[in-house]
């Protein structure tokens, strides 16, 4: 097929390419939603569990098969890309559907919106499909890679539903971490999407399906790790309002350990004493430290525009220790590192396990736990927050900082991440 052919609702055509490139594309300009790019990777119509969704929060299959490459932009051209590799994809797997969630209103305000399929190899394009009839649609089939005989093909879709990408997934099986709001509950009977005869329609299945000891797909809330550690916060929601910072931790009892050892771990941590703190460069090129030495607990409403709540010591579920940010000056930031000292009760984070979670007042959480401790760490890297082009982007650090003799953390995490302060002793 020539790059200049477009395929009709229900075409279809050969794939012949080793691997190629996904790309979703349409034209971004003011009130237009966001857009993003999901594949599910089915087995007679339906996924065999969960992981069996690539999407921004699961951004690869196990397989290696599909991959979440993500977005970019070009003057009001706007892309997001998925890479499959045939060679990669297992035996039972029969067909990738290619869809697309809306967040922020329905296709119809999506113009110019486009799937097409380009061989990895050669750059060419082998398939490309336009939409031009949406309307409330928040989710959208524009195509599928599917088997037959022996040979991949792609076949045009083009079928909507207005429950976004939460009705979409749990159409094919996907168990969702994610409450029904109660203003989608009146479209949940017409909602059901038009089937296209050409497509054979995917099979319900409810979410017991999944395997019972799988955690459920989270649409919204978004847990960092060592392979997925950064995510946008617009993308979560968070652009505005206060971002909570919240650290939990809890001591790992080591049963093992009996007698006057058990007891000694025991009395160290009944007195342990973490302290949240940040680390922030604004703008404006000024620097400086939050926390609870010296008392520099920071401001909401005037810079640094972060604020330092109380001093807890028991690291208890309900409170913990609290750190917030004031996004409405989100443009005033360039950076803040969030991290954890110990100020005493204890000579390492080790037997801890502590839990991070960013919760902003608009948009989805954002966690993540500590690895173990394996080394003499008294200061612990958390979370950095980066302002990139006016959207904040969270990265997870958990990274366990050793300091020399004589070097106080707040010296050695500004040494580790080139802050460049003056530092003075402090006392609470």
């Amino acid at each position: 097929m020539g790059a200049s052919m477009t395929m009709l609702k229900g075409t279809n055509v050969p794939v012949p390419a080793q691997a190629v490139r996904v790309e979703l594309g349409w034209r971004a300009s003011p009130g237009t939603p966001d857009v993003d790019a999901s594949a599910l990777l089915l087995v007679s119509g339906k996924v065999r569990s969960d992981a069996d969704f690539v999407f921004y929060n699961q951004p690869a299959h196990a397989s290696g098969a599909v991959r979440y490459e993500g977005k970019a932009t070009t003057g009001d051209s706007v892309t997001d890309t998925l890479a499959v590799d045939f060679a990669r994809i297992e035996p039972a797997i029969d067909r990738v559907v290619v869809a697309a969630s809306a967040d922020g209103g329905g296709f119809g305000r999506v113009s110019g919106l486009y799937v097409r399929i380009v061989d990895t190899a050669s750059g060419a394009e082998i398939a490309r499909f336009e939409s031009t009839d949406a309307t409330v649609e928040t989710a959208f089939i524009l195509g599928e890679l599917y088997l037959r005989q022996g040979a991949w093909k792609f076949r045009a879709v083009g079928q909507g539903y207005s429950t976004g990408l939460e009705g979409l997934a749990t159409d094919f099986g996907i168990s969702v971490d994610e409450p029904q709001k109660p203003q989608q509950a009146p479209q949940a009977q017409p909602s059901r999407p038009t089937r296209q005869p050409q497509s054979p329609p995917p099979v319900v299945r409810p979410a017991a399906t999944a395997p019972p000891a799988a955690p459920p797909v989270r649409l919204t809330k978004v847990t960092l790790t060592k392979d997925t550690p950064s995510v946008s916060l617009a993308k979560q929601g968070g652009t505005s309002g206060e971002l909570r910072v919240n650290l939990n931790w809890e001591v790992r009892k080591q049963f093992k350990s009996w007698g006057a050892k058990l007891g000694r771990a025991i009395a160290m941590h009944a007195d342990l004493d973490l302290d949240l703190c940040a680390l922030y460069e604004l703008t404006d090129g000024s620097k400086g430290v939050v926390q609870s030495l010296g008392n520099a607990f920071g401001s909401l409403r005037q810079p640094p525009y972060i604020h330092l709540d109380g001093d807890d010591r028991t690291g208890a579920v309900s409170t913990g220790e609290n750190l917030t940010v004031n996004l409405d000056h989100k443009d005033r930031i360039r950076r803040v590192l969030v991290f954890v000292t110990i100020y005493e009760g204890a000579r390492s984070f080790a037997d801890l396990h502590a839990t991070v979670t960013l919760q902003p007042r608009n948009g989805a959480a954002i966690d993540f736990s500590l690895d173990e401790c394996t080394v003499p760490s008294t200061v612990c890297a958390l979370a950095l927050i980066s302002n990139n082009a006016g959207d904040l982007t969270v990265r997870r650090e958990a990274r366990y900082l050793v300091p020399e003799r004589g070097v106080s953390p707040q010296r050695t995490i500004d040494a580790a991440y080139g802050w460049g302060m003056n530092w003075t002793p402090g006392r609470k």
